[in-house]
């Protein structure tokens, strides 16, 4: 087993056991010879002790992904948080890392354990190290997902399980070595870490008793992933721009905000789901007019939290000595 490390906090588990003889399939490079499955652009000089990170935006999908695939060249992105990276692309200007998945989620899905499979899926029986009893997966959401949208089902037919290995083994676990290096490097700096996860939800999501449609929703896995002082911040300056924020409802925060969240050790973690309605049309995946003032209001939104924080750095806890 390898695991990675981070001030013996953060771990991320991979199995090295070769999973079935003959299993040497190298997929994923064909997938992704011409571009690379992810990105992160980063600033001269770091200046803010945050780092963002958009693993939901990829949109690029492989011929031999979509060949597999039931659905049409629309449909497969059902899933998709559309141009979520570029809303934030302005966080490296303002001193912060941007880590940015090129790979779409509907082929993997980094917001999940390495190994959430759904037997359902493959050909050959799962190794037992396999979590294949999580609610994701009874819900077809695992690592490498069944289903997209409301219940679309992505693969034609069984697929090979070197497909799943290939993936996490190529995509997976250097996404989140390079996640990971980047926080150690941001908590080496500051003496703490802010990742904030970078998400967008269907126009259609509804909160609440009167059925309301949030703007934003800032998760922190109830107050585990983050001092509460960050989450107030973002909910606080979205909120006096005008925007209705909710609070971990319907979307608290999925593996990433939970695993890289330890705010004990000085390691931050929110999630911030963006409604699509706000930017884009869901049927077309087209920007629409609102594209621009929101990505404005985004610029003005990851100024005023980093200076905030900057400016305050008692309000985000240090590691323990």
């Amino acid at each position: 087993m390898v695991t990675g490390q981070l001030h013996g906090q953060m771990a991320i588990s991979l199995h090295d056991e070769t999973v079935a003889a003959g299993l040497t399939s190298m997929s994923v490079e064909a997938d992704f010879a011409d571009v690379p499955a992810f990105g992160s652009r980063r600033p001269e000089i770091q200046t803010v002790p945050f780092v963002f990170n958009s693993p939901h935006s990829g949109r690029t999908y492989p011929r031999r992904f979509l060949e597999q695939s039931r659905l049409d060249a629309l449909g497969i992105r059902r899933s998709e948080d559309c141009f979520v990276d570029e809303l934030f692309a302005s966080v490296v200007a303002f001193g912060a890392p941007l880590l940015t998945a090129h790979f779409p989620r509907a082929y993997l899905d980094v917001n999940r354990e390495p190994w959430e499979l759904d037997p359902r899926m493959y050909c050959e029986p799962l190794p037992p190290y396999v979590n294949s009893r999580s609610a994701r997966v009874a819900g077809g959401l695992g690592t490498v997902p069944r289903i997209v949208g409301e219940g679309q089902e992505i693969y034609a037919g069984r697929i090979g399980l070197d497909e799943a290995v290939d993936r996490i083994e190529h995509i997976y676990r250097p996404y989140h070595e390079t996640l990971r290096q980047m926080m150690l490097e941001t908590h080496s700096l500051f003496g703490t870490a802010v990742l904030v996860d970078c998400h967008s939800m269907p126009a259609s999501v509804r909160v609440g008793e009167m059925g309301a449609r949030p703007d934003f929703i800032v998760g922190d896995r109830f107050g585990t992933s983050a001092a509460a002082s960050i989450t107030q911040s973002a909910i606080e300056l979205l909120s006096a721009m005008g925007y209705t924020v909710a609070h971990n409802k319907p979307y608290a925060g999925g593996f990433i905000t939970e695993h890289y969240g330890r705010p004990a050790r000085g390691l931050h973690a929110i999630q911030i789901e963006i409604n699509r309605g706000l930017y884009m049309d869901e049927r077309s995946y087209q920007k629409t007019s609102g594209f621009e003032p929101l990505a404005d209001d985004l610029r003005r939104f990851v100024l005023a939290l980093t200076a905030q924080h900057q400016a305050n750095p008692r309000d985000l806890p240090l590691a323990a000595e």
